[in-house]
């Protein structure tokens, strides 16, 4: 990466345009159950839309983090972006077809925007000032965490209290991402080299061989977004019943204490960061599996204070769990396989949004108090796994990033 010398805030352009292709990402979240009673649709129908936003996300991250390797970060930004804004026209068409086609576009634009965005904020705090680099995973997670708590919310209000709530909740994204393709148009381009090696390379980042990404980082990506999906998507619709006539705006609410708990989590997470590689991989998934076990206490009582409470635990668990994560892979990527390695990661991390469907698809066998009781036993068996790896597999202090951050004590 060239030096290049840039402002404090550089990176605000940036992490507003991870935050608007987020805020497009989540704003759909709490229509589902409008979209359930208007079209009639069943619950597995449901947990499959919201799926599908992640089938259109792995080849989005995919490929947009090594394109923006090569090609640089602004551009890639730009045209996820503007991919957003289409997603967004298809959802406020209303339709059965709009809503898939959307969230499958929806996915794309948020992989091509969160592979490359994550990367462009960390090199632009790390050209602002002398500590930028250290700050870079939690102005990430907090600049998309940013548009995944604000979306929903004010998507919820307005479908709940607005005319037409199928269309009005989707104008405000569009005039954010107008904002944010402004922004992005004046912030400095920070990667200039291209990397050797064909494109072909740069989709194999060679950081996907390290041990310690393969034993620690791997296992824990996928309960980045479980924990973060199980309160957005599966908990609100178990006690829709008891909010009649307020499931609208208690899912938004539900939406926004869970993304918000992500970030009010982050001096946490600075903290634990601090204190060494091993421990914010331990204490983010002891975080997600009290949370799932929260999760079932709510899922058994259909109490929806309990969905709250148990919300606010998975979110805290989603926030740390995202800047560990990204923190690992920041220290593992060579400088020219940040974008790269970065998309190989979130693509894990976004397997987790198959969990709410997997819990829907269950429910004719298993009770949801059942399952999620299940699925907590499984987080703390990661939390046991991914321990005694981090205890032996050490982070690479010669890395680019390693270099950047300084040693860990």
């Amino acid at each position: 990466m060239d030096a290049v010398t840039t402002t404090p805030r550089a990176w605000w352009g940036a992490a507003l345009a991870v935050a608007a292709v987020g805020w497009g990402a989540n704003q759909f979240v709490p229509l589902l159950l409008l979209y359930r009673d208007r079209l009639d649709l069943s619950t597995a129908t449901l947990q499959a839309l919201f799926g599908l936003y992640a089938l259109g996300l792995v080849p989005g991250l995919l490929l947009g983090g090594p394109i923006s390797d090569r090609h640089g970060r602004r551009r890639v930004a730009l045209l996820a972006l503007a991919t957003s804004l289409l997603a967004t026209t298809l959802l406020s068409a209303g339709t059965c077809g709009g809503l898939y086609a959307g969230r499958l576009i929806a996915g794309v634009a948020s992989g091509a925007a969160f592979a490359s965005g994550a990367a462009w904020i960390k090199e632009l705090s790390a050209a602002g000032s002398p500590t930028g680099a250290r700050r870079g995973p939690r102005r990430a997670t907090v600049a998309m965490t940013v548009g995944f708590a604000a979306g929903p919310l004010v998507a919820g209000v307005l479908a709940q209290w607005a005319p037409a709530p199928t269309v009005v909740p989707y104008l405000p994204h569009l005039a954010l991402t107008a904002a944010a393709i402004g922004a992005a148009l004046r912030t400095p381009e920070i990667r200039h080299a291209r990397p050797a090696g064909g494109l072909w390379r740069q989709l194999r980042p060679t950081g996907t061989h390290d041990h310690r990404f393969r034993t620690v980082v791997l296992p824990l990506a996928p309960w980045v977004f479980a924990s973060a999906s199980i309160a957005l998507s599966y908990l609100p619709g178990l006690v829709a019943d008891r909010v009649a006539g307020h499931a609208v705006v208690f899912s938004a609410g539900n939406a926004g204490l869970t993304a918000g708990a992500g970030i009010a989590v982050q001096p946490l997470a600075r903290r634990l960061e601090q204190a060494g590689a091993g421990r914010p991989i331990r204490v983010s998934l002891t975080l997600v599996a009290l949370g799932v076990l929260a999760a079932a206490t709510a899922a058994a009582s259909t109490e929806p204070a309990l969905v709250l409470a148990a919300a606010a635990v998975l979110g805290a668990g989603y926030g740390c769990c995202q800047v560990a994560g990204f923190a690992e892979v920041q220290r593992i990527a060579a400088a020219d396989e940040l974008a790269g390695l970065t998309a190989v990661y979130q693509a894990v991390t976004y397997l987790g949004f198959a969990v709410p469907f997997v819990l829907a698809a269950a429910e004719p066998v298993l009770a949801p108090g059942r399952s999620l009781s299940i699925l907590a036993a499984l987080a703390a068996g990661t939390l046991w796994w991914t321990s005694r790896r981090a205890a032996r597999a050490r982070p690479d202090q010669g890395s680019p990033i390693g270099a950047l951050r300084g040693p860990e004590h």
